[in-house]
């Protein structure tokens, strides 16, 4: 592995940086969670038209940069330092690969360029609070998560030459704004049980089968929605045949390991994100240290203070370091192809670019002292993305506890141990 980031990746990441000091400062990013879309929709517009931003990590075939999750992950890295509220996360980072990896290739030429071309969002819907569960960040996602056949979840039915949606889904990235959705669904009863993905048009929802909420969080820069789907049609994504082997119970394995392998590029981009806000908070801090004056002296001076902002400088780079090896880890295993060699270390890199992120917003805060909480300063801004991603994403333990489960840590004899007297047969 070459560590060093090429004349191109730096050229990304420097054209980002320079766009985001000149129309994203803290004053934008609160004006823009405010606007109905929760984003600014200029700024959104000049980083796919200038930068291309949606359509970096996309094939040139379908109007994308060919660039790679590395090259993605740098940018969010940016994004992240600002705080930037976009829905470059739900549409580039979840839905397009999703499209490319298991639509048919009509689908792909119709939906790709709009998506790289910034024109079309996208959400990924899934049923409940499961996101990590579907994503396997925290768990096997071979579960029940999309209804399962029983109550709740969301559930597929197909009525005619179509497939008809019902359920909710919480915790849209996005959802509320999003120009199409696709949904996870639970399809087949309990004979073809099994989890497919489906295409909602814009239009789709327009007769009031979809109801979409726009939820309060923690983090106003992370927007998310509550959706109601009340027999609102859909598009499978992929071959629609019942005598197809795809379309059958054999798809149901493809969709699992293609949202597996989105979710550990998503884990990575996500991790180089929470970096770049937990550099900025160092940079700000330190800043404030040396301008800030007590007993005649400025408070970067005391010894102290010196000790907490190097463990948390030490912290954020090893964070680094982490994501950027979950970046490239990631950019060397495409999705839809093959997915099963390689590492996947997405989610460990993850539980610790928001650990950094949590440690140095708290830090931050307290070594700025009164003004570190007020509404009027951005460092609060930082320590609710840090909960907020922890409460979508992780919690940190449990993200780590799913990378010790894929490694094996807690084996021993084809058991995996458990608690005290207890143990279970691993499986897989």
């Amino acid at each position: 592995m070459d560590a060093r980031f090429t004349t191109e990746q730096e050229e990304i990441r420097r054209t980002v940086r320079e766009l985001l000091l000149k129309r994203c400062g803290p004053e934008e990013v609160r004006a823009a969670v405010r606007t109905g879309a929760g984003y600014d929709v200029g700024l959104w517009a000049a980083l796919s038209d200038q930068l291309g931003l949606p359509g970096l990590a996309l094939p040139e075939t379908y109007g994308g940069v060919g660039c790679s999750v590395t090259e993605l992950a740098l940018a969010n890295e940016e994004l992240g330092r600002a705080l930037t509220p976009t829905p470059l996360l739900s549409t580039s980072v979840l839905v397009a690969p999703l499209i490319l990896a298991l639509g048919t290739e009509r689908q792909r030429a119709d939906l790709l360029p709009r998506l790289a071309s910034g024109r079309l969002t996208a959400a990924l819907a899934v049923p409940g609070t499961t996101l990590t569960t579907a994503l396997a960040l925290t768990c096997d996602n071979a579960g029940a998560w999309a209804g399962g056949g029983r109550a709740g979840g969301v559930q597929a039915r197909r009525v005619g030459d179509g497939w008809r949606l019902y359920g909710e889904a919480g915790q849209v990235l996005d959802g509320h704004s999003a120009g199409m959705l696709l949904v996870a669904a639970h399809a087949g009863g309990y004979a073809r049980s099994r989890t497919l993905l489906f295409l909602v048009r814009g239009e789709a929802g327009a007769g009031g089968g979809l109801v979409r909420v726009r939820q309060t969080c923690i983090d106003e820069t992370r927007s998310t929605a509550r959706l109601e789907l009340r027999d609102v049609e859909a598009e499978l994504l992929g071959p629609d045949t019942e005598t197809d082997t795809r379309a059958g119970a054999g798809v149901d394995v493809r969709v699992l390991s293609a949202l597996s392998e989105v979710g550990d590029a998503a884990a990575a981009v996500l991790a180089a994100e929470a970096v770049g806000a937990a550099d900025r908070v160092v940079e700000r801090t330190v800043a404030y240290a040396r301008q800030r004056e007590q007993f005649g002296r400025p408070i970067g001076s005391f010894q102290a203070v010196k000790h907490r902002l190097a463990d948390v400088y030490v912290q954020v780079r090893a964070a680094r370091s982490a994501a950027y090896y979950a970046a490239w880890a990631a950019a060397a295993r495409p999705v839809g192809e093959g997915g099963g060699g390689g590492e996947r270390v997405g989610g460990l890199a993850l539980a610790q670019a928001l650990e950094a992120l949590r440690v140095a917003a708290g830090e931050g805060i307290q070594l700025h002292g009164g003004i570190g909480f007020t509404w009027e300063h951005e460092a609060h801004l930082y320590f609710k993305r840090a909960a907020g991603d922890e409460a979508l994403f992780g919690p940190v333990h449990r993200l780590r506890g799913r990378a010790a489960d894929m490694a094996g840590v807690f084996t021993v004899g084809g058991l995996m141990v458990g608690g005290p007297g207890e143990q279970r047969e691993v499986r897989g």
